[in-house]
């Protein structure tokens, strides 16, 4: 048994639930295995009610349920996935989402939110926003890793910087490689390169679909792979776990073929799983 949830109501297992044949055993490796539950709805009621009943049932599973909070103001700098809370709304937004966390869930907290920090208007007080989250958050009993990027974005230099303006006082660790394909050999590197600039901080790196590593495309990129699956770490690195943070098969966006992004992308997900090692 994982050490993480396996949540059966993703896109991916109602995909296998209409596919036969070949097509059904490769969309079974992705709904077969743990991925996170994105809270991406800036109602705060519709994101409490999705975060009580996906905690609820794996605190009953017994196992690690993983969250990503993604409503920042802001979010994405009006690209594929923008939008987000309102920047008078986001406080009340992130105290509804941790009134509702049943047991101990890991939380990957707002992708690209500190890579982007300053490249848009309509932020606010983003370092503020992030501060307030993950100490409520965690006052909640949820566990939490701060999105900071990946290998090929920011220097290990500036990411170490822009997580220091947060701070580690309410932090777990950080989150890398989330969405994205870079090897988990380069995700690992670049983590310890920043974790030593933090004194040691831990971090979780997003498998989901770095199988194949990255071909420098973020969004459907064609050709790559799903990574290993997700498991904790315990190798004397400051890695804690391999996450499935990403859930294969969904769009990244209206790119490459793609519908909208976190539309189910059928033909992106048999790529993802004939490519896989396993």
């Amino acid at each position: 048994m994982s050490d993480f949830y396996l949540d059966p109501l993703t896109r991916a297992a109602a995909a296998a639930e209409r596919a036969t044949g070949t097509e059904r055993e490769l969309i079974d490796k992705i709904a077969s295995t743990p991925q996170a539950f994105w809270v991406a709805s800036t109602d705060p009621a519709v994101a409490a009610a999705a975060v009580r009943d996906y905690t609820e049932r794996a605190h009953t599973d017994g196992t690690i349920g993983v969250l990503v909070l993604y409503a920042v103001p802001g979010r994405d700098c009006g690209q594929h996935s923008a939008g987000g809370a309102s920047e008078s709304a986001y406080a009340r937004w992130v105290d509804a989402v941790a009134d509702a966390v049943v047991g101990t869930p890991w939380v990957v907290l707002e992708p690209d939110a500190l890579p982007m920090l300053g490249d848009c208007d309509g932020q606010g007080d983003r370092v503020g926003y992030l501060q307030y989250a993950a100490q409520t958050l965690a006052a909640a009993g949820a566990r939490v890793y701060l999105d900071a990027g990946h290998s090929g974005w920011l220097p290990a230099e500036e990411a170490a910087r822009r997580i220091e303006l947060v701070g580690l006082d309410h932090l777990d660790g950080f989150a890398l490689n989330v969405s994205n394909y870079h090897t988990t050999e380069d995700s690992v590197a670049y983590g310890e390169q920043v974790s030593a600039l933090l004194g040691g901080a831990r971090y979780v790196i997003d498998t989901s679909r770095n199988g194949n590593g990255s071909n420098g495309e973020w969004c459907n990129p064609p050709g790559r792979a799903l990574g290993e699956r997700p498991h904790l770490v315990d190798d004397g690195s400051r890695l804690d776990a391999a996450l499935w943070i990403k859930l294969p098969g969904e769009s990244d966006g209206t790119c490459n073929g793609g519908p909208p992004a976190g539309q189910w992308f059928h033909e992106n997900a048999l790529e993802l799983a004939r490519n896989a090692e396993w």
